[in-house]
C-alpha cells in the first residue's frame, strides 16, 4: 500500500496522462487498504484473514461527456490502458449538461486539519486473538447464554487521495480497531441472539472487551421469553442502538440527487419546521476520532460542521457539485465517492444532539409502550414517508420496562414521527451515525 505522499503523486500523474490523451477535465480518487480480522468461537480461534488491497479511479471529462474507470492494479501499463480506456467510453457516452469538477473557486487551499484519526499502535494477531477470547469468554459467563456466535477482533488501516485537474491534490489516512461478541440463550424454539460491539479510530479509545462480551451476554438473556403485545396506537421508544436510523430517513430525503429526481417526502420542505422547536440535528465532519471524520470531501470542497436542523428547521439540502448545478445551488461540501462512480452527496459524523430529559423521565408517563432496540426489514418508502418496520424491543408498563417482545411491527409516516421525536439526554459518540433515546408519540404498533 502506498504512503499519502506516495498516493497524491500516484494520482496527479494519472490526472496529468488524462489530460495528454485529451480530456478536457478529469480527477482521481486513490484508495488503499489493509485489515487483519480473528474471529473465535466456543474458545477455539476459528478464522483469521488479512487482506491487503488498493484501487484507483479515474474520471475523464470530455465537453459534457464523462467516463469512469477504475483498476486494482496500478502498474504503468495498467494505468495507459485505464486512460485510453476512459478516453474512449468518454467520447461515446451521452452529454450531461449538470457534470464536471467541482467549482475551482471553491477548493480547499491551504494545509489539512489534523483530525486525530490514525493510530500507530500495531494490534498483532495473537493480541487481537485474546481480545476476542476475553469477549467471547464475557459473554459466555452471563447467567442464561447457552451457546455462541463467536468474538471478533479487528484492525484496519486505510489511505485515500484526490486530484483534479482543475488545482486540489490531497490525501489522509485513517486507522480503525473492532471489538464484536455475540451469543445465544435459551434452548429450542425459545432461543435468542443478540450482540455487543465497538468502534474507534484509536485502540486506546476502545471499551474493554470483557465490557462488551458482558453487554452480549446480558442483551441475549433479557430477550428470552418474549410476552404477547396487544395492537394499537402508542408510544414507541427508539433505544440508541436504533434511533440514529431515524437520522438515516432524513438524511436520504433532503440530498440533492433525491430533490432533483422529485423522489423525496421532504421535497418542499425547504426551511420549513419539520421537529419539535430546540431540535437540533449536525454534521461533524472536523470531529476528532470521529469514525467518518474528513479535512476535505469526495470533490476536493473544504467541509465544516453544519446545523442541518436547526431549532427544528430543516435549513438546505445536501449537495454534490452536479446536483447543486441542476438546482441553480452551490455544493455544500458532503460530495462522497467510491472509486468506480461519480461523487453524490452524504454526511459523515452526524448526530440528534441531546435533550434535558433522563431515559427513566422520558417514559416515567407511559401506560403502554414500546421500547425498540432491533429493527428488521427496509419498509420504508422515500417518496411518501411511510414507515413500517419489523422490531423487537421490550414493553413499557406504567413507567417501567418490562417483558421483551419480538416479531412486532411499528408503522407511521415519517413527517408525522419528526414532529413527535423528543429526545433524552443519554447521547454517546460511539458510531458513525449517533442519536440519544428518542420518544415518538402515536405510533401503530401490531403484535405477534
Amino acid at each position: 500500500m502506498l504512503t499519502v505522499t506516495e498516493a497524491q503523486d500516484r494520482a496527479s500523474d494519472l490526472v496529468q496522462s488524462a489530460k495528454q490523451a485529451g480530456a478536457d477535465a478529469a480527477d482521481v480518487i486513490y484508495s488503499g487498504g489493509l485489515s487483519t480480522e480473528v474471529q473465535v468461537r466456543l474458545g477455539e480461534l476459528e478464522d483469521v484473514q488479512r487482506s491487503e488491497g488498493e484501487d484507483i479511479g479515474l474520471r475523464f471529462f470530455v465537453g459534457q461527456r464523462s467516463a469512469s474507470v477504475s483498476s486494482s492494479d496500478l502498474s504503468a501499463d495498467a494505468m495507459a490502458v485505464l486512460v485510453e480506456r476512459a478516453a474512449a467510453m468518454a467520447r461515446e457516452a451521452p452529454e450531461d449538461a449538470y457534470a464536471g469538477l467541482a467549482p475551482e473557486d471553491r477548493l480547499f487551499r491551504g494545509t489539512l486539519p489534523d483530525l486525530d484519526i490514525h493510530d500507530d499502535y500495531e494490534a498483532e494477531p495473537e493480541t487481537l486473538r485474546a481480545q476476542a477470547l476475553e469477549a467471547e469468554d464475557a459473554a459466555r459467563a452471563v447467567d442464561g447464554v447457552t451457546n455462541s456466535e463467536g468474538g471478533g477482533t479487528s484492525t484496519g488501516r486505510s489511505i485515500m487521495a484526490l486530484a483534479t485537474s482543475h488545482g486540489f491534490c490531497g490525501g489522509y489516512r485513517a486507522s480503525s480497531f473492532g471489538c464484536s461478541a455475540s451469543v445465544i440463550a435459551g434452548e429450542g424454539s425459545g432461543m435468542q441472539r443478540d450482540y455487543a460491539y465497538r468502534t474507534a479510530r484509536h485502540f486506546a479509545d476502545l471499551d474493554s472487551p470483557a465490557s462488551i462480551g458482558q453487554r452480549a451476554g446480558e442483551r441475549t438473556v433479557a430477550r428470552l421469553n418474549p410476552a404477547k403485545l396487544e395492537s394499537g396506537a402508542m408510544p414507541v421508544v427508539f433505544d440508541p442502538r436504533v434511533s440514529g436510523g431515524l437520522l438515516g430517513h432524513l438524511i436520504g430525503a433532503i440530498t440533492g440527487s433525491a430533490i432533483t429526481r422529485g423522489t423525496s417526502f421532504l421535497r418542499d420542505s425547504l426551511e420549513d419546521q419539520i421537529f419539535a422547536d430546540g431540535i437540533m440535528v449536525r454534521d461533524d465532519p472536523l470531529r476528532r476520532r470521529g469514525l467518518r471524520s474528513r479535512p476535505f470531501d469526495g470533490e476536493g470542497l473544504p467541509v465544516a460542521e453544519r446545523a442541518i436542523i436547526d431549532n427544528g428547521v430543516l435549513t438546505g439540502w445536501l449537495m454534490d457539485s452536479a446536483s447543486a448545478r441542476q438546482l441553480g445551488l452551490e455544493p455544500t461540501g458532503h460530495a462522497k465517492r467510491g472509486i468506480g462512480g461519480p461523487p453524490s452527496a452524504g454526511t459523515t459524523n452526524l448526530h440528534l444532539d441531546a435533550g434535558t430529559i433522563s431515559r427513566d423521565d422520558l417514559i416515567a408517563d407511559i401506560r403502554q409502550g414500546v421500547l425498540v432496540t432491533e429493527l428488521i426489514g427496509m419498509g420504508v418508502n422515500p417518496v411518501t414517508g411511510d414507515y413500517s418496520r419489523g422490531a423487537s424491543g421490550y414493553l413499557i408498563e406504567n413507567g417501567a420496562i418490562g417483558a421483551p417482545v419480538a416479531e412486532i411491527t411499528i408503522a407511521g409516516n415519517l413527517k408525522d414521527m419528526f414532529r413527535e421525536l423528543v429526545p433524552a439526554d443519554d447521547l454517546e459518540f460511539i458510531r458513525g451515525v449517533n442519536a440519544p433515546t428518542v420518544r415518538i408519540e402515536g405510533m401503530t404498533v401490531a403484535g405477534a
